[in-house]
This record gives C-alpha cells, structure tokens and sequence, in this order.
C-alpha cells in the first residue's frame, strides 16, 4: 500500500507505522520536508530520492507533495481493542459505527474528524463498505495512522455487543429527536449512514435514540463526515 503527502506520510511515521520505502523528490530544502525526511532517518527507513518526473509517474493521486511511502496493509483492531483503549485512558469510551459508507473519501473524512474529536475508534462492516485504503489515509491527513478502526461481521452485532458493555448508542437520522436538545454524556456510540441509503431500517432499531441535525435548507441530508463532525462535536461540547 502506498501513501502520498506530506500530512499522511509525516503522521505515518510519527505514529510508527511500518514503512518499507520512502520516495523523496529531490531538491526539498525547506523546513518541513527536511523534518520528516529526519524523522525516516531516525527509524531507519529507507529514503530514496527521485526526480520530480519519477514520482509523478509513481502517484496514484498526482499529489505526492515530494513524498511516497510504502507501508504494511492497514492493521484493523477488534472492537474490544477500542474500549479497551478507552479503559486505558481513563476515559468514556466514544466510538464512531459508519453503516455502508462506501466512498473512500467520506471515510478518510470521518477517520480525520473522529480523531480531532478523541474518538477512540471508529467501526465499519466486513461488507458493503470500503476499507481503509491508500485513499482513505490520504484524505484522512494521516488521522489513520492514529486512528483504531474495527472491521466486523455485522454492524448490528457491534451494536449488541456495545450495549452489552454500557454504551449508550444513538443513530443520527433525519427522524430522530433534535440532537441540541439532547443530553450527551457518558459512554456512547454514533452510527452514521453511509452515501443514498442512510441508516438502514433494523440498525436504527437496534439503536438506543436518534437524533437529527437541524436542517433548514432544500436538502435533507447530509455528508457522512459533516453528519459525524456535528454529532461527535456536539458529545465533545456537552463534555467540556
């Protein structure tokens, strides 16, 4: 897998993410280039510097920023790893469930955001959703380096297994009950709906409350990674 810029790769690194090769453009001479090019040389990762033109040629995405790196597969967690997590820092745990978000760049988004937020991990299905991929870690500004993502069997199951353990779990849905008049404290879990489809019908119902985000446009919805940032910041605010 291979990861571009200089956001993904520096975050990369600091959070000691395997990297089997580091391909710099030549020439870089400014401050942040010559910081993370010192980071890899403290690792002990390889750097290889290349002409502009070469990694231009290597880049998926066209904006490499004079950086590429090739790392291990992403390594997914367990969802017990994440309260786990949460049980270490002292803290509540806060969790972010994505049902069917399927576009790289709604995940990369929501993984940058729920980590801004101290989210303590996000979940995602087995099926019908996209994994963390080279597109996911570049959109998410290196947020994924840092961020516990579970892959599980079935997202209904998560959210049995959650409730089990005490956390309060909230569908946010156009349907729900106004998210600013509701109380948002201790232990809780936000399912996001993924791109058309939204939440789907039985995992609203597994959920322990909805909430909806004040709409007072034409539309009716919207972005996955907007409908998250609202929801979790709205958590973050109540618990100042």
């Amino acid at each position: 897998m291979k990861i571009e810029g200089r956001n993904a790769v520096s975050e990369a690194i600091s959070a000691g993410t395997t990297i089997d090769r580091l391909v710099v453009e030549k020439g870089l001479k400014d401050a942040g280039a010559n910081k993370i090019i010192e980071a890899a040389k403290s690792r002990g990762i390889k750097i290889f510097f290349r002409d502009g033109d070469a990694l231009d040629r290597e880049s998926a995405g066209g904006r490499h920023q004079g950086f590429i790196a090739e790392i291990t597969d992403f390594k997914y967690c367990e969802l017990d790893d994440i309260l786990e997590y949460a049980k270490s820092k002292g803290e509540p745990p806060l969790i972010a469930l994505l049902d069917g978000v399927e576009d790289p760049h709604n995940l990369g988004s929501v993984i940058r955001v729920a980590e801004c937020a101290g989210v303590h991990g996000v979940v995602i299905p087995r099926h019908r959703s996209v994994s963390v991929n080279e597109t996911v870690i570049k959109v998410s500004a290196g947020a994924a380096a840092h961020m516990r993502v579970a892959k599980v069997g079935n997202i209904n199951d998560a959210i049995d297994g959650l409730k089990k353990r005490g956390v309060w779990v909230y569908a946010a849905d156009m349907d729900g009950q106004p998210l600013y008049g509701t109380k948002l404290t201790g232990a809780a879990a936000f399912v996001i709906g993924g791109e058309g489809a939204g939440i789907k019908r039985l995992t609203k119902e597994k959920c322990d409350l909805s909430v909806a985000i004040p709409m007072r446009g034409k539309m009716n919805s919207l972005n996955a990674s907007v409908a998250a940032g609202i929801v979790l910041y709205e958590y973050v605010r109540q618990n100042l």
